[in-house]
């Protein structure tokens, strides 16, 4: 099956330095990372970096090994979060630096996705959403022990509480998971400064309406912005064909 796809990414309105990272390998559409870091300009954008290069080499040197999808990704991420470290090691300062990431891939044209934190994976399908990954959270372990509601956590206070990241020694969750993509499907990959800014509605409204993945990008970014844009935003839209 063929894909269209695009990743862009943006500084936002308020910060002056961008912690996101992404690839999309445009050659073959086989995979694609979007990273959010964290720990002051220096080392957000250091381990959002380290874990798309580490994350994207490691795909590409095993991708025809005879290994499982699942396998395959548990190992891309858990060398990444052991990159991290080691560069925390090497250099104290960045010692609190930390990522999230979102891990797309196609193999076999079997769609399969890793995540860590709170960047998400959606799919549109016949013009409904649905969020793959959850997040990683505070707020989303609460969600999912029915303590709190879904408008509740727009609003909480500790919503970008993180309860895992890449970057720590005692990293426990790493979800892996294959999931079902149909023709005609949309599937967005963002960083949270698309959502904390942009509602799931008019993350819908611009899938569904906007016919390209460049212009459904644009406009993604520009309505963060326009609603404040007080984080950096990334956004990867892929489209099955």
């Amino acid at each position: 099956m063929k894909r269209h796809f695009i990743g862009l990414t943006d500084t936002g309105v308020v910060r002056t330095a961008n912690q996101d990272s992404f690839f999309v390998d445009e050659e073959l559409g086989r995979f694609f990372i979007v990273a959010d870091g964290m720990g002051g300009h220096a080392g957000g954008q250091e381990a959002s970096k380290i874990a798309t290069e580490v994350i994207r080499n490691y795909l590409e040197q095993h991708w025809e090994l005879p290994l499982s999808s699942e396998v395959l990704l548990k190992e891309a991420v858990e060398k990444a979060n052991l990159g991290i470290i080691e560069d925390q090691q090497n250099h104290p300062e960045r010692r609190d630096m930390g990522t999230t990431v979102v891990v797309l891939i196609f193999r076999d044209e079997k769609p399969w996705c890793a995540h860590v934190g709170d960047s998400r994976l959606y799919r549109l399908r016949s013009s409904n959403l649905e969020q793959i990954t959850g997040d990683h959270t505070w707020v989303g372990m609460a969600l999912k022990k029915g303590e709190i509601d879904a408008e509740q956590a727009k609003f909480h206070p500790w919503r970008h509480v993180l309860s895992q990241c890449l970057g720590r020694e005692d990293l426990q969750q790493i979800d892996i998971q294959e999931f079902d993509v149909q023709s005609g499907d949309r599937l967005l990959i963002c960083s949270d400064g698309l959502t904390e800014e942009v509602s799931d509605t008019q993350i819908q409204d611009a899938l569904i309406n906007l016919n390209s993945c460049d212009a459904t990008a644009r406009e993604l970014i520009d309505t963060a912005k326009i609603a404040g844009g007080s984080d950096n935003i990334t956004v990867v839209v892929v489209e099955q064909e």
